[in-house]
């Protein structure tokens, strides 16, 4: 990322959280698939989800780093939730290049959690703008997607590894591929082992359909 939009953005970070205070958090993620570990390049308030810099993307992160050509709108007024349990109400804008390239996300992430107590009273500011959404998204660090997106392949499946065949594997395998589960650094290690399979039989399986 440039760094005269990186300083621009830095300085938009500070004043959010100044005019919110504690409770708000922002954050800046590069948007590169060489980041993936260490896509936070700012941030303010982390103790409110835990994060530094240095720290891995997010799945919101994730997702665009995986189509870096796409076009998404900024997603704005929507929950999620921290691992130790915070209910934030979060919006992400996207930052785009001279050639309308998605290059960094702009995260703000505002600590609800004690607000909910009193909801009654302050419902415009808990109110959302996706109707439809029945439980928040959670925030993940990059360090955790895998093992989530391992979980979902078992799920997928519907049997454990003990008792998949070659075709499950396969199956599962695709799976962590079409979503990003191989940009994170030595995933490739971590899901032979996993599946019981070499590194060889490993990306035969990621090409199986290809063939």
């Amino acid at each position: 990322m440039e760094t005269k939009r990186l300083e621009s953005l830095k300085q938009i970070a500070d004043g959010i959280a100044a005019q919110f205070g504690s409770n708000c958090e922002v954050v800046i993620h590069e948007v590169s698939s060489s980041r993936m570990d260490h896509s936070i390049v700012y941030i303010v308030n982390g103790h409110v989800s835990g994060r530094k810099i240095g720290d891995g993307a997010s799945q919101v992160a994730l997702e665009q780093m995986l189509d870096h050509s796409a076009q998404p709108k900024d997603h704005l007024s929507y929950l999620t939730k921290t691992p130790d349990g915070k209910i934030l109400k979060s919006s992400s804008i996207y930052i785009r290049n001279s050639r309308g390239l998605v290059v960094a996300i702009l995260a703000i992430n505002y600590d609800v959690s004690r607000l909910l107590m009193i909801q009654q009273t302050i419902g415009d500011m808990l109110e959302t703008d996706d109707r439809v959404q029945t439980e928040p998204e959670r925030i993940i660090n990059v360090n955790n997607v895998l093992d989530e997106l391992i979980d979902q392949s078992v799920a997928l499946v519907g049997k454990p590894v003990a008792l998949m065949n070659k075709d499950d594997k396969i199956r599962a395998i695709q799976f962590l591929n079409e979503n990003g589960a191989f940009l994170v650094t030595k995933s490739g290690d971590k899901v032979a082992k996993y599946f019981g399979i070499s590194k060889y039989t490993l990306y035969s399986y990621i090409d199986a359909n290809k063939k």
